[in-house]
């Protein structure tokens, strides 16, 4: 349930709880009067239109309504209709009498509803399993999740019949008249969480500090109580301050039906929440001041939904949640409206128990332990992944170090390389001497000897005869023996 501001929740109530309201031009018998007394600027607050319900299918609804008003034959029907007839669904039966314009508008808001809806599912559901999964690719089951919206049959996703009017009307009447009660629990809450926190407070505290804080609360708390009397809501004195102190009207001539043409601000012959609401300002301007320290202003919102509910609760006496002129009127003649009950506000109520206050206390504690496990689960998961990333970076570093060392040995090994290439070169490459073709040396008797110098090809050189070449070991005498009396052996490899 969305829990939302109560003046957010004005004409809509109106519009869906009971479509009777279209015939506000019946109630011609209201007393006429003269507008112009009052302020322009109440006259603009009251024309202003009407806030977001806080329903998730609001605008749905409110697209829905505007259609179906636009057909003069559904119109006539709402006008004569029943609310319990309403509330059931019978109405839905006049669907097959709207024209064929009004029906094909509502086939396109439906089939924009069913698809706005599905993209809602798909989205929630894909969020939810991919961050389970780290898997965004899923199949979602869009018709069995659709069931889960009860404001229209998803069985039938392209066509408007009377089970969507009947299915909207139903779910919206009851997720507003719920809209109370939520707000009722959430403010109990607020108000539990209030003290708590201050008591935790006090703990902090030594002896003397505390008992002064618990002497200033006290103060404030009686000089919040000490104002003047609360009228009963929807009581004639209430509204006779008001017809006196806001309308500027005679408070001897206070006359109900010109009182009810006064603040039927939409002129609708209806009393919906918001108009009744504020009826009820004159009272709160008695128990709360936004400059008084003591007066909480969350409180003023909840006392103002309380005296709305008191006086739906004495006079709408067919329960549609608004108050209609007659209604109205058969109020202003029973005995409480003249001689009601006194009126307990919020600060002489009993907004919980010390037994509900101990529960919520416990839910805290128990909400408290849940938060740190889990801040504690996560600081260990950082810490391992602050080590992880610690060995990363260490081993990061060493594999940068080893590649530099390979880096700089590749450098040294390609330095030693090419000096290498240039001790071996000639220093100066124009001075290279000529290639000779020399045969090898013949080997005769294990000595290497010329084949130029063969006996047969001797020369001369400069005009000089050869000399005969002599081996040692070899002739007779000196052992040398001229060289063309050896005869030549084969050479050895």
């Amino acid at each position: 349930m969305v829990v939302v501001d109560p003046s957010d929740v004005t004409k809509m109530r109106k519009d869906l709880v009971v479509f009777t309201f279209l015939s506000s031009l019946a109630l011609s018998c209201a007393i006429p009067i003269d507008k112009s007394k009052l302020e322009e600027s109440k006259v603009k607050e009251e024309q202003k239109a009407p806030e977001d319900t806080g329903l998730y299918y609001d605008r749905y609804l409110r697209e829905v309504i505007d259609v179906l008003e636009t057909d003069e034959h559904f119109k006539e029907k709402l006008q004569a209709a029943d609310v319990e007839d309403i509330k059931n669904g019978k109405l839905g039966q006049e669907l097959d009498f709207v024209s064929h314009k009004v029906r094909t508008k509502l086939d396109e808001l439906k089939r924009q509803e069913v698809a706005r809806l599905r993209m809602l599912v798909k989205a929630r559901t894909d969020a939810m399993q991919g961050d389970a999964n780290g898997d965004f690719d899923v199949r979602v089951d869009h018709q069995a999740l659709l069931k889960q919206f009860e404001h229209l049959d998803h069985s039938n996703p392209h066509r408007f019949e009377a089970v969507d009017l009947s299915n909207l009307i139903k779910t919206a009447t009851t997720d507003l008249e719920n809209f109370d009660e939520a707000r009722h629990e959430e403010f109990k809450r607020y108000e539990m969480l209030k003290e708590h926190e201050r008591r935790e407070f006090l703990k902090t505290l030594d002896e003397e500090r505390r008992q002064e804080e618990e002497l200033k609360h006290k103060d404030m708390k009686e000089k919040h109580q000490s104002h003047p009397k609360v009228n009963h809501p929807g009581s004639k004195d209430q509204l006779k301050e008001v017809w006196e102190d806001r309308d500027g009207m005679d408070p001897n001539a206070f006359d109900p039906k010109t009182f009810f043409k006064l603040h039927d601000f939409n002129e609708d012959g209806f009393f919906d929440q918001e108009e009744l609401e504020a009826l009820f300002n004159k009272e709160l301007e008695k128990v709360y001041d936004s400059k008084n320290a003591e007066d909480d202003m969350q409180e003023m919102e909840e006392e103002r939904v309380r005296m709305r509910e008191h006086v739906m609760s004495e006079v709408d006496k067919n329960k549609d949640r608004l108050v209609s002129f007659e209604e109205f009127l058969q109020s202003t003649q029973t005995k409480e409206f003249a001689e009601p009950d006194g009126w307990e506000t919020l600060d002489e109520t009993e907004i919980y128990t010390e037994e509900e206050l101990r529960r919520f206390e416990q839910e805290l504690a128990e909400t408290e332990a849940k938060l740190h496990a889990k801040a504690q689960d996560l600081r260990e998961q950082h810490d391992v992944l602050r080590k992880e990333h610690s060995e990363l970076e260490d081993r990061k570093q060493e594999y940068q170090q080893a590649v530099q060392l390979m880096e700089q040995k590749s450098q040294q090994i390609n330095q030693e390389k090419h000096d290498l290439g240039q001790h071996d070169q000639p220093q100066n490459p124009a001075m290279k001497q000529p290639e000779t073709h020399e045969k090898p040396p013949v080997v005769v008797n294990n000595h290497q000897a010329f084949p130029e110098m063969h006996p047969n090809a001797a020369e001369s050189v400069d005009g000089k005869a050869a000399q005969p070449i002599h081996l040692e070991g070899q002739g007779q005498g000196d052992g040398k023996v001229p060289l063309q009396h050896v005869a030549a052996e084969p050479v050895h490899a």
